[in-house]
Parts: C-alpha cells; structure tokens; sequence
C-alpha cells in the first residue's frame, strides 16, 4: 500500500510542485494519473520512487516512511519498484536482451535466471525475437514496450509509468495498455502518469487528477473533464 499524508514538496527555486495531497492507494489497484504539464505527475512519481524527499508530511510504502529510509532499505524499496521513464534511458550501444537484463545484473541475479526472466518479460510485451536487436533499430513504440520489459524484470510489485503512451501512434499506445492491463491482473500495482483522455476514458479505473500540485479529482470510472 502507498501511503501519502498531506504531502508537500517545495524546490529550491520556490516552486511549489505538490501542496497538502493525501492519497491512499491500494495493493492491486490500477491508478490514471492526470492533469496537464507541470501539474505535478512527474514529481509524485520520483517521490514514491524516492528519487526525492517530500519537503512535508508523511509518504510510506507497506508503513515504511519513505524519509526514514537508509541505504538497504532504498534498495529493498526500489527491488520492488519498476519504473518506465518518459526519455525511457535505454542504452543504444547495448541490445535489448542486454538493456533488459542490466536491471537484473544489478539485483545479483544469476546468469541462467538473468535469460529465463529476460525471455519471460520480452515475451510478454510481444519482442520475444528481438532480444539481439538494438534500440536504433527499433520503432518508437517497441521502445517502449522494452522499457516496460525491463521495468518488469524482476517482479516488482509496484509499476509507474510516466507518459508510455506520450510519443507513440494510436495502434501502439493501445498494445502498451494491454500489456499494464495484463500486469495489472497479475497482482501487479500499475500507476500511468498520463494525458490521453481516451486512454483514460477506455478502462474503468481509478483516475487522480492533480492540479498546480493538489488533488482535484478521485474516482473510479471514466473521466470527462468539464
């Protein structure tokens, strides 16, 4: 479970990208996250991740403040974390079966379970031939379902995504739902920071809209904005 309790965060320059927000989110939910550029998507995101610190209140994922955190503790937090950046930082000198299993190398994962996991995530979001090909050779939404491939090596338990769907065409930005959908099934805590309203509107799921870094909308179903 994610946890925010009236959480603000500050910059150094004075702007105020998150002001007063609590939010509860479940194990196993699917979570829309909306509002327009600089609402404060990004920023929500790269504090649950723990890139950074609230500058008030209190974030805690399964009742562990996240500000309490110390060396192992970040790391056991971010085993159980996969993220799908929006610029994706996938490494063009490396193929994808080597951009993928960079991520498991980390963890310490032994060779022989590094290719099982590496197949498993490339088959899921349909590059199971691709593993020796290498980024420049691919489309801008096979990109992206490899970051998404290598977000999921290793099982994380939760999964945030920001914009997946942002630069790709229509016909891609749907497989990339189905796959989180199916994620989503398996157990898995998927939260899409997103601006497509169709998207959005498609699944009936829980929607968050943040506006000039509050909460301004929180509800289940489709979401049509006034």
């Amino acid at each position: 479970m994610i946890e925010l309790t009236d959480v603000s965060k500050k910059f150094n320059d004075g702007t105020l990208a998150l002001s007063g927000v609590n939010l509860r989110i479940e194990d196993g939910e699917f979570i829309f996250l909306i509002g327009s550029s600089g609402a404060g998507k990004t920023t929500f995101l790269k504090l649950i991740l723990r890139e950074l610190l609230p500058t008030s209140g209190k974030l805690a994922i399964d009742g562990l403040e996240l500000a309490k955190m110390k060396g192992r503790d970040i790391l056991a937090l971010r085993r159980n974390i996969g993220f799908v950046f929006q610029d994706l930082k996938l490494l063009s000198d490396r193929n994808i079966y080597e951009n993928v299993a960079l991520s498991l190398e980390v963890l310490g994962k032994k060779p022989a379970d590094i290719k099982k996991e590496v197949a498993e995530v490339l088959n899921l979001v349909g590059l199971k031939d691709y593993g020796q090909m290498f980024p420049a050779q691919l489309s801008g939404g096979e990109l992206q379902r490899v970051a998404i491939a290598r977000a999921l090596a290793g099982n994380p338990k939760y999964l945030f995504a920001d914009e997946p769907t942002g630069n790709v065409d229509p016909a891609n930005g749907w497989k990339i739902i189905q796959i989180l959908d199916k994620v989503n099934k398996n157990g898995v805590t998927v939260i899409m920071a997103t601006h497509n309203s169709e998207i959005v509107d498609s699944l009936v799921r829980r929607v968050v809209r943040l506006d000039n870094g509050q909460v301004v909308y929180d509800k289940k179903g489709k979401y049509h904005e006034a």
